[in-house]
């Protein structure tokens, strides 16, 4: 049996790329979910795709700018299931563009998803981790966390932030609950269909079409950290295409 089997995992971000990827793996290996993003009709065929197979999954609209969306999602592990073990939070945006092209509202997006919806998440999760005595918070970082390259600097910033606060609490954790942090590189997903700028774009479509990685190879990756018994915390894996400098 999978050290995932039974486990009760909330996914935000689940509608499309890493995150539906990531409930398919997650099911497909025993665990019951609970799937939140803001694309509704998504969600439904996703979850009536899992229940087709055999898996138990529920799905509720979620935005992670509102506090209230990540409280009901937790909410809703705890009334289907009876707990909540793990929660992915995978929901992120990047409109990418360089500095002088000031696309403020557009920073403030990536503040208000990448970094708040992280926080809201934990907000929502960690007192029912606590009051169990056991849980697994899981964020979706980037490489651009790790460094920072020209047209990236308000995504990259926000990926070191979400570094930072998780390493932060999991220094705080304590023995029982785990602090998992997957800094994907390139990935084939819809990210660069959010880059206003043309020319940028273009390059990032070039790339993702030479070199990118399939979503699944990062839901294995989390997989891998959330099969492990209790008492292994995998704090941090990059996973990068090979190609990718």
């Amino acid at each position: 049996m999978s050290g995932i089997a039974g486990k009760v995992v909330a996914i935000t971000g689940a509608s499309s790329g890493i995150g539906e990827a990531t409930a398919l793996a997650l099911a497909e290996r025993g665990a019951r979910l609970v799937l939140g993003a803001r694309r509704v009709d998504r969600l439904e065929a996703l979850t009536a795709r899992i229940a087709g197979a055999g898996g138990e999954a529920f799905h509720a609209g979620v935005d992670v700018t509102k506090r209230e969306d990540l409280s009901r999602l937790v909410a809703l592990a705890l009334e289907r299931f009876g707990k909540l073990d793990a929660l992915v939070a995978n929901a992120g945006v990047g409109p990418i563009s360089p500095l002088d092209d000031l696309r403020v509202e557009e920073w403030e997006a990536m503040i208000d998803v990448n970094i708040k919806g992280v926080l809201y998440g934990i907000a929502a999760a960690l007192p029912a981790f606590r009051a169990r005595g056991v849980g697994h918070f899981v964020a979706i970082a980037s490489t651009a966390g790790h460094k920072t390259v020209a047209n990236q600097a308000v995504y990259s910033a926000t990926k070191f932030a979400v570094r930072a606060i998780c390493e932060g609490l999991r220094q705080e954790a304590g023995e029982k609950l785990r602090v998992t942090i997957v800094s994907p590189g390139f990935v084939r997903t819809d990210f660069v269909e959010a880059v206003a700028n043309a020319q940028l774009k273009a390059q990032l479509v070039a790339a993702r079409d030479r070199m990118a990685l399939p979503p699944e190879a990062i839901a294995r990756a989390i997989v891998y950290a959330m099969e492990q018994p209790s008492d292994v915390d995998v704090g941090e894996i990059v996973v990068r295409p090979t190609a990718q400098g």
